[in-house]
């Protein structure tokens, strides 16, 4: 057995002393059941009275968030729409389609963690803002994660793209700088603001230098002796080289400008340029990528990725996608220093500046209390053609597991569910097999969901599924005597006897003429459908049924309305459509003696009859046309 990679986390459960007595539990698709047992820890049974209760321990919380099942939802219709991009499509128009689809994904999660910030910030429960913050925490560093690895696998851009790309992951992962520079902004002496060179230094460290002369020039115009010193200073911030991938200047070229600008700062340096006025000395230092000023302003980066970005900025602007792991760490390590270890998202973000994807995979499952992040990350990832030779050795891929785990939590949700049919459906190994299994433990609580259940059942074909559900509803409806619709729910599941006793039971209670109506089953048993229908249709035609049984026996001509065989002629479907007209004239009040799940049925009903008598009206004219010449 595979050595777990990290610890498990201990869950406490209120009420239960795991050192005093055993527990039991029982698996369920999505949860635990734990009870505590009269055996104690030596494993002698207890006379004690133990925990009454019977515990349910969930590993993912998250789906019963009402804000985040819009995360669900909306990531769903993103999943089935990358699985319509064909194969055949060049891989240069693939690629952006990727890095578009990644982008959809990304905005999802912002805006529901935007909309967690709201929640969070106007709620007055203490418990449910914390909650809400944590969710928060999660969802950032999610699409921080996510980010990333746009840039460096999906995007995969080449050296000099690479820097303006990490640029703006750093830059949208730390918006702070902004609202700090509002606030300076907007006061009455901005220069004189105890924030004002924070901002200043903080535009340098994200390398926005046209803010960072905007917000310089407050302080030039309030020493006029130091003028010539920012004039300097700005000077070198407007020169500073920025490479353009879509220019005409080659990446040498870039280089060479960007060694000699280099070069003018590290002199400005030499000759003391600067050397009255630490802020602007700090600033030229951070240009020529000086580590020790870089690692002054830890606070001000934030995090060693920062760090990073900003060290590869000022001192390797051109650095190859192969670099990236060296620079990643050893700016972990300079910049963490002492710290015990790093943080499950550092080793992360490590572990993708090493473009070792399944690594990233792999502790993403360990780290998140959810598989929604690794499902479809690995399927878009997949999609790219970055995971073709991993295979996991008990037969499905790595990308079909975990939509497999993630549609299989979903299961547990009371309506959640409906999306997991889409990503088993995009499983060819396993998919078909989880549904059929799953499928069968979705709880049908009314006829409305049963026949949701049913027709995803019979757009697949899972015949067994569909009479398993039908006889379930059909038992059902017998136990609360709705015998019209039990004997529709049995005939849906082709039972014949379980019909044929529905239908005495019915023909009993109602007094119908029992005779006429067994001697119909009969002749449709024994397959002699035409006087089947001669008789089913004179029970309604000569009053013999009571016009209550009508929609009972409208309902069993349905198979024979459906039979290959034109069954009823013209005339006789005519007569059909009329009993149906007079059942449904004028019923346009609800039947308030049922629910109205059980109207929505009948309406069904109804409007499947309207269309199997259209289409069988049709047929025999044709067919009656075709005799006739």
């Amino acid at each position: 057995m595979e050595e777990v990679d990290v610890e498990p986390t201990t869950t406490p459960i209120p009420g239960i002393d795991f050192t005093q007595k055993h527990l039991g539990f029982v698996w369920g698709p999505g949860d635990i059941l734990v009870y505590e047992t009269k055996y104690g820890a030596t494993g002698a049974a207890s006379v004690d009275q133990g925990c009454p209760f019977v515990h349910v321990v969930r590993k993912d919380e998250d789906i019963y968030s009402p804000i985040l099942r819009k995360l669900f939802n909306e990531s769903h219709h993103i999943f089935v729409g990358l699985q319509k991009i064909k194969e055949d499509v060049p891989s240069k128009n693939k690629k952006s389609q990727f890095v578009s689809i990644s982008k959809n994904y990304r905005s999802v999660i912002r805006a529901c963690m935007e909309e967690l910030q709201q929640v969070a910030v106007s709620t007055r429960d203490a418990t449910l803002a914390t909650q809400y913050g944590n969710q928060v925490s999660i969802l950032l560093a999610v699409e921080l994660i996510w980010n990333l690895c746009e840039v460096l696998f999906i995007e995969a851009a080449p050296a000099g793209a690479l820097q303006l790309h990490l640029l703006d992951w750093v830059r949208l992962h730390k918006a702070d700088v902004d609202e700090k520079a509002r606030e300076v902004l907007q006061s009455e002496s901005p220069a004189e603001h105890p924030a004002y060179w924070d901002v200043a230094i903080s535009y340098v460290l994200q390398g926005r230098t046209d803010e960072a002369r905007q917000v310089l020039v407050k302080q030039a115009s309030l020493q006029p002796a130091a003028r010539l010193m920012f004039k300097l200073l700005d000077s070198l911030l407007m020169k500073m080289p920025v490479y353009n991938p879509g220019g005409n200047q080659t990446l040498t070229e870039f280089d060479v400008k960007w060694r000699h600008w280099r070069e003018e700062c590290d002199r400005c340096l030499q000759d003391n340029s600067f050397a009255s006025n630490r802020h602007l000395e700090a600033i030229c230092k951070i240009l020529v990528g000086d580590e020790d000023t870089l690692l002054e302003y830890k606070e001000l980066l934030g995090t060693w990725y920062h760090f990073l970005v900003t060290r590869l900025l000022y001192s390797h602007p051109t650095v190859k996608p192969t670099e990236l792991h060296y620079y990643a760490q050893s700016s972990m390590d300079m910049f963490l220093e002492t710290r015990s270890g790093p943080e499950p998202l550092d080793s992360i973000l490590l572990a993708a500046f090493e473009f070792d994807i399944h690594q990233v995979i792999k502790d993403c499952s360990i780290a998140l209390n959810n598989w929604w992040f690794v499902a479809h990350l690995t399927d878009l990832l997949d999609h790219c053609k970055l995971l073709q030779s991993h295979n996991l050795h008990f037969g499905s891929n790595l990308r079909e597991f975990l939509l497999l785990e993630y549609g299989a939590g979903l299961f547990t949700h009371h309506s959640l569910w409906q999306l997991a049919v889409g990503y088993f459906d995009h499983c060819p190994e396993f998919g078909r097999v989880y549904l059929e299994l799953q499928i069968e433990r979705v709880p049908l609580d009314s006829e409305r969901k049963a026949l949701k259940v049913l027709r995803i059942c019979e757009e697949r074909q899972m015949a067994e599924q569909v009479r398993s559900i039908c006889k379930i509803m059909a038992k059902r409806a017998l136990r609360n005597d709705r015998l019209g619709s039990a004997l529709s729910w049995s005939i849906r599941a082709k039972d014949a006897a379980f019909a044929t006793l529905i239908s005495e039971r019915f023909l009993q209670d109602y007094c119908t003429p029992a005779p006429s109506y067994r001697e119909f089953h009969k002749l449709y048993g024994d397959k002699r459908f035409v006087e089947a229908a001669t008789l089913l249709l004179s029970l309604m035609t000569a009053k013999i049924a009571p016009q209550s049984f009508w929609m009972t026996l409208l309902t069993d001509a349905l198979p024979l309305l459906e039979q290959k065989q034109v069954i009823f002629s013209a005339d006789q479907t005519y007569e059909l459509m009329h009993c149906l007209e007079e059942l449904t004239a004028g019923k346009t009040i609800p039947n308030t003696d049922h629910p109205m799940q059980d109207e929505d049925v009948e309406v069904t009903k109804v409007e499947l009859l309207r269309l199997a008598l259209a289409r069988n009206l049709a047929q025999a004219i044709v067919k009656e046309g075709t005799v006739d010449g």
